[in-house]
């Protein structure tokens, strides 16, 4: 499930140019701005990149390249192509040890890192769930009980079974079904920042929806200045953050949600209940990849909120977590945990 669109950053960047294409990059006349934009459509979002390059065909062949990378990506581990090999991997027959590519085991073996960690919070295996969830959507109604115990039983990491020395993944039980909802944006993200470096250019950002990866910043600045809007643009910015060299994610339900019988569901799952959460909150995670971060956004929405503060502080590397939550009375409330970030600019609503 690649369509999560609680757009909780707003990117204020140093010159508005906005509405090129890897084809139309601009002139290589002298004094031409070297700030360049390129926006394209993968994972049920629109992915964009900024980047400073000393020509325009210089910033379109990065570009471009980064764009095929996750396309790639989109191609290998989306659940809406059939096709895909996450997909393909789900038909093999069950306690078998199937080869898959070096991508899909390394995201894979991230993944269950990061649902043992967690708990099971974060968890690649709930496609089943997810499917039956979209169908909630659709029909405005709960599934089934027995739908849902089905479902349930076919979720969970522990019924993955991977082989690095043979590179190889068994599924455990009938019915198992891959998700990277949570996961994929920032993994992508990442990856295509990556390929932008090895372009030789370093000052640039990536972003999915909620999910950034960031760079080096724009010339003559500390960092690329990021507002958080964790309830949607229309509830403003709460803060401003100027990073580099980080992923930022936010996961929330303001683009995504369903109310049945009075209860506001969010899209992100429960794996404890198989439903969606019904919490009013939204996590921001700054991290030191958009991978790490937007998994952790994903667990961060799904765990206590009393379980943070001793996640972050057990992880091993360093991460940065800001907890927004609507009280009953409209009221927001924030918590912060992890280092210190450069939080400032806007009071909170």
């Amino acid at each position: 499930m690649f369509a999560r669109v609680a757009l909780g950053l707003l990117l204020q960047l140093v010159v508005v140019r906005t509405g090129l294409s890897a084809g139309s990059a601009g002139s290589d006349a002298p004094g031409d701005d070297p700030r360049r934009e390129f926006v394209e459509p993968h994972m049920g979002t629109l992915f964009r990149i900024v980047l400073y390059a000393p020509t325009g065909a210089d910033g379109a062949a990065a570009a471009r390249a980064a764009f095929l990378r996750i396309g790639e990506l989109d191609r290998l581990l989306s659940d809406y192509h059939p096709e895909s090999e996450a997909m393909r991997l789900s038909q093999e027959p069950v306690d078998t040890a199937v080869p898959v590519s070096e991508d899909l085991f390394a995201l894979l073996q991230r993944s269950q890192v990061l649902a043992a960690a967690t708990d099971g919070a974060f968890d690649v295996t709930l496609g089943r769930l997810t499917q039956l969830w979209r169908a909630s959507r659709r029909t405005g109604s709960l599934p089934g009980p027995e739908a849902l115990a089905s479902a349930r039983q076919a979720s969970g990491h522990t019924l993955l079974r991977l082989d690095p020395a043979g590179r190889t993944v068994a599924f455990l039980r009938p019915g198992l079904r891959l998700d990277f909802g949570g996961i994929a944006k920032g993994y992508a993200a990442q990856a295509a920042l990556a390929v932008l470096a090895r372009h030789g250019i370093t000052q640039a950002l990536v972003a999915a929806s909620g999910d950034l990866a960031l760079g080096d910043p724009p010339p003559g600045r500390s960092g690329w200045s990021v507002d958080l809007a964790p309830f949607g643009p229309s509830s403003g910015p709460s803060h401003r953050l100027v990073l580099a060299r980080v992923g930022v994610s936010t996961s929330g339900d303001t683009e995504q949600s369903l109310t049945i019988n009075g209860v506001r569901y969010s899209h992100l799952i429960d794996p404890a209940t198989g439903l969606g959460l019904t919490r009013a909150a939204a996590v921001t995670v700054v991290a030191p990849g958009a991978a790490l971060s937007d998994a952790l956004a994903t667990a961060c929405s799904v765990l206590d909120p009393t379980r943070l503060p001793g996640l972050v502080a057990g992880w091993p590397e360093p991460v940065h977590v800001i907890l927004h939550q609507r009280q009953p009375d409209g009221t927001i409330q924030v918590a912060t945990f992890g280092p210190p970030l450069p939080l400032s600019g806007f009071p909170t609503p």
